[in-house]
């Protein structure tokens, strides 16, 4: 190559040096910005070709090359004269043929790059001819994978500069028409030589393919021959299984493919022998290939299984030796699914043959799972290390017994509770007639034998009747004599949790399970304290009537080991205690509720004073902890009242109010404490309703000087509580209270504009995101006050800034209230508590308020469109895509004109060079058709595309968008 050659790419070369080099990030993203450049100039055509040209180029950069190649064909093919194309075509062909036997990355890209300007050269009518002439000859592998990766890149067509009709007449060229001779020409490589037919690219080539071919004409061609054969080949085995599952895959119509599946049915069952031949052998990888082939079958058969039970037993317990034989619990979740679309379909009434059919297959299956459910016993004597010291295999395995527990559940399901918890029960009374009496304090021989069906037992529980009667009274007392090992006590609290609503009903067993959880709050180990108290929330919830007569012996209780406990585990034990409060008679709420809170109140206030006084973190620490446990008693605790009577926790509420306030007060910079006091606040509001309507003025008060104060979006997020329960409408509610309440939101959010003049968005996204959603609730209740009103104008230019940042709470908040609001311009809002009743000719949504909207939107309109596109083509997150287009389409429907003015607008102002010539004008004639035939919403299509491709193409400009930089909200009201 001549050194000028060598030459023109030598800056690349450098730049990608720069990159993968120890270098200052000030000189890897000076590099980057090059080479980010250097992929979207004209001349990155040339030196792409070059670089890949050159025999002496190590392959990180041809790679590069490769990759830039596909780019610029895919987004930068109007950059080339249409001649040149044709010259374009023949450069990657020769590149192919060089490359023919590898490196595969840059094959396949180069491939990528022959398939997508196929696509785009419509008038290279003879694709296939054309590459397996010039291409066949220098190796099959190479025609293989453009064969591979062509139905890819055509189905994946959006991301092509072509318009729908284009596209769509382009994929039935490529695809459709050469379907048939794709099959033939597969069909004669495999027949070629022993190697071709269980050559892996020849299978992806099929897999790849099978979108375009019937697999009914592959089923029926010497090919599935080759497939089958391949299974049984190392080198293929894991391409053939995943072409066979995507052959069954399209079999899950069986009425349509009962043919098809007869043809390959007993060619899959004579493979079942693998099964044993790979467990024997310990090849993981063939087991785990195998066991996803015949659960695949299974999945896609399942209505033909139950059909026809006799006929497709065999493929079943295929699947269960899959389960039974897997040691290394690694292949069996792949079978969970089809257990569980199996168990769907069976336990219908007209499938009932099928299940009676079945049944032992379900109780070998409960064996084997409590079976896969044991922990490993470790080889040294270091019981406290079952799987050699790998934490991320320890919690693989915990979550992969919760995936097991869900087949149990199938189990359930299918041969009843009671069949599978008495296999539950014959373990572990099994294991106590056998070691039980080895069981020391410092030594429980075999435990996981016991472990694991107290895990199935409290697996299933959620599938036992609160009126079994057979089982559950002789395991409980088995259970709460259970030996001292932390991971059987763990499992048999938690166990006992799960029955609490069956306990309820069988009150006789409740103090021997009460003594067993309360006795474990002593334990040495954190996780069965942990236990106990997620238990006793449980035992709160379903047996609260039983426990209410223990209310203050449990007071004494919970005074004495509160302390102990982390805060985790204070709340679910303060949840549990809360709910045995609420089953009190109503004479006994409030002194019960003062009894238990007056005591957390002066703790938090003691560390308050610590935490005041010291700079001490750990008592801030324990205030917000304390602020959290008395709001699970607000939320717990909510007595039926008559709404003329006066409610006794509300009675408390006005005791604590005070008290709240004051920590507020204290605590202005801790961002966590204001948040827990708010939700404390909220809940109050929420429990007790219009109930609360005596504390209103005062909590009002406190929520707006709070939110002026301290500019927390918490104090928002409570503000929407109160908005909620005392809105237009609401029962019980009189007209001045709601009235006065849409005056205090007013306070909110003249307060949040002057935050917003005061500080960018980048300051506030939580406040932003809190905001919003307050005023989504505020439209629904309030839109005849709101939308009229002085403050809506100023909130759409505070949205139009919102809309410059780039996290996706507090866009989506905004992009939804701008969705709502627009719709307030049409007959149907998104969201109203209008009288929906039919009446001839009336309008649900009245002309004012569509009025209101279609003048803020004559006066925002223009910036709201910019800022809607802007953010789509340079800043939102992808998650905020569907938000941001909805807003676009609501305001084509409301003023389609002057939208498409205000599109056009923003285009032009984009920055120069970055829109293809004629590209923002073909847009626009083809929204301006769509509007003329009146489909709005394939505008929505047109935008989603134009924003798309121009994101691929270009990065955020460095220097600032120009003249659609955003500018800073003000507000003077």
């Amino acid at each position: 190559m001549a050194s000028a050659d060598v030459e023109s790419f030598k800056p690349v070369l450098v730049a990608l040096s720069t990159m993968q080099s120890n270098v200052e990030r000030a000189q890897k993203s000076q590099a980057h910005e090059y080479l980010e450049t250097f992929q979207k100039s004209p001349e990155a055509w040339k030196t792409t070709l070059t670089i890949l040209s050159a025999s002496d180029t190590p392959p990180e950069p041809k790679i590069f090359a490769a990759t830039t190649l596909k780019g610029k064909i895919t987004y930068d093919l109007d950059q080339l004269p249409r001649q040149s194309l044709l010259g374009l075509r023949d450069s990657i062909l020769t590149l192919l043929t060089a490359y023919s036997g590898g490196p595969r990355p840059i094959r396949t890209q180069l491939c990528v790059c022959l398939a997508n300007l196929a696509i785009q050269m419509t008038e290279w009518k003879d694709v296939l001819q054309v590459v397996g002439s010039r291409l066949g000859n220098s190796g099959g592998d190479c025609v293989l994978e453009f064969l591979r990766v062509l139905p890819e890149e055509v189905t994946e067509g959006r991301k092509i500069n072509l318009s729908e009709d284009d596209l769509t007449s382009r994929t039935k060229e490529l695809l459709e028409d050469n379907a048939t001779q794709v099959l033939g020409l597969l069909t004669q490589y495999s027949q070629s030589s022993a190697s071709a037919a269980s050559n892996p690219h020849l299978l992806e080539c099929v897999s790849s393919w099978l979108r375009e071919i019937p697999v009914a004409d592959v089923v029926n061609s010497p090919l599935f021959d080759a497939i089958v054969h391949a299974l049984t080949v190392d080198a293929s085995f894991e391409a053939a299984v995943d072409c066979m599952c995507t052959i069954l895959r399209d079999t899950r119509e069986v009425d349509e493919s009962i043919e098809i599946i007869q043809v390959i049915y007993p060619r899959l069952l004579s493979l079942r022998p693998k099964i044993a031949q790979a467990a024997d052998s310990e090849d993981q990888d063939t087991f785990k290939g195998f066991t996803r082939l015949f659960a695949e079958a299974g999945e896609h058969w399942v209505v033909m299984i139950a059909r026809l039970p006799n006929e497709f037993r065999g493929l079943v317990e295929a699947i269960l030796e899959c389960c039974v034989r897997d040691t290394d619990r690694d292949a069996i979740a792949l079978t969970f699914l089809f257990w569980y679309e199996f168990k769907q379909m069976i336990i219908l009434d007209k499938y009932k043959e099928a299940r009676n059919n079945f049944a032992d297959i379900f109780a070998k299956l409960v064996d084997i799972m409590i079976k896969h459910l044991e922990y490993p016993t470790p080889e040294g004597p270091d019981e406290s290390d079952l799987f050699d010291g790998d934490r991320e295999q320890e919690e693989k395995f915990r979550e992969f017994r919760h995936q097991m527990g869900d087949v149990l559940k199938d189990c359930c399901d299918v041969i009843t509770v009671t069949e599978c918890l008495g296999k539950a029960f014959n373990l572990i009374q099994r294991w106590i007639s056998t070691y039980g009496s080895q069981a020391t304090e410092a030594k429980v021989p075999y435990w996981q034998l016991l472990e694991a069906p107290l895990f199935s037992m409290r697996a299933m529980g959620r599938m036992v009747s609160p009126e079994e009667s057979v089982i559950l009274r002789q395991v409980m007392p088995l259970i709460v004599q259970i030996p001292n090992h932390e991971r059987l006590r763990f499992q048999a609290i938690m166990a006992l949790g799960r029955y609490t609503d069956w306990t309820a009903q069988h009150p006789e067993f409740l103090q021997p399970q009460m003594n067993f959880v309360m006795a474990a709050f002593k334990h040495d180990s954190q996780e069965v304290v942990k236990a106990a108290a997620l238990a006793f929330k449980f035992f709160g919830t379903d047996c609260r009537k039983l426990l209410a007569d223990h209310v203050t012996q449990l007071h004494d209780f919970y005074e004495d080991v509160l302390d102990n406990l982390s805060p985790g585990i204070q709340e679910e034990f303060t949840d549990g205690v809360a709910c045995v409060i609420s089953a009190q008679p109503l004479d006994r709420i409030y002194p019960m509720f003062k009894l238990y809170c007056d005591s957390v109140i002066r703790r938090m206030m003691a560390r308050a004073n610590e935490a005041t006084n010291a700079e001490n973190e750990a008592a801030r620490l324990a205030v917000e902890d304390y602020v959290q446990i008395i709001t699970i008693f607000f939320k717990q605790i909510q007595p039926y009242i008559s709404p003329r009577e006066e409610n006794p926790a509300v009675k408390y509420c006005e005791e604590i109010l005070p008290v709240l306030s004051k920590i507020a007060e204290t605590f202005t910079s801790s961002t966590p404490i204001l948040e827990r006091v708010c939700r404390c606040w909220r809940y109050m509001v929420l429990s007790y309703r219009t109930a609360v309507l005596p504390l209103l003025p005062a909590l009002a008060q406190e929520l707006a000087s709070g939110f002026q104060r301290r500019r927390q979006g918490c104090f928002l997020w409570a503000t929407d509580s109160v908005l909620r329960e005392f809105a237009n409408g609401a029962e019980f509610v009189e007209a001045s209270t709601s009235h006065a309440i849409y005056g205090f939101f007013e306070r909110q959010a003249l307060a949040f504009l002057r935050i917003m003049n005061d500080l960018p968005p980048s300051d506030l996204p939580d406040v932003i995101e809190d905001f919003f959603r307050l005023l989504i609730d505020a439209l629904i209740y309030y839109h005849t006050s709101l939308l009229p009103s002085h403050v809506c104008g100023p909130i759409i230019r505070a949205a139009n800034s919102a809309l410059t940042l780039q996290q996706g709470a507090p866009l989506t908040a905004t992009l939804h209230f701008l969705d709502d609001f627009l719709s307030y311009g049409t007959n149907h809002p998104n969201s109203s508590n209008f009288d929906e009743t039919p009446n001839a000719g009336r309008v649900l949504n009245p002309p004012e308020i569509q009025q209101c909207v279609k003048r803020l939107v004559a006066e925002n309109g223009e910036v709201l469109t910019q800022r809607i596109l802007t953010g789509m083509m340079f800043s939102f997150p992808r998650d905020c895509f569907p938000d941001a287009s909805s807003v676009l389409l609501a305001l084509f429907e409301i003023m389609p004109e002057a939208v498409a003015m205000w599109v056009k607008n923003t285009i032009q102002m984009l920055p120069a060079g970055t829109v293809k010539a004629g590209e923002g004008e073909r847009l626009m004639n083809a929204v301006a058709a769509k509007l003329q035939q009146g489909e709005v919403r394939k505008v929505r299509v047109l935008l989603q595309d134009f924003t798309n491709s121009y994101r691929r193409r270009n990065v955020a400009p460095r220097e600032g968008l120009g003249r659609l930089e955003a500018t800073r909200f003000r507000f003077s009201g």
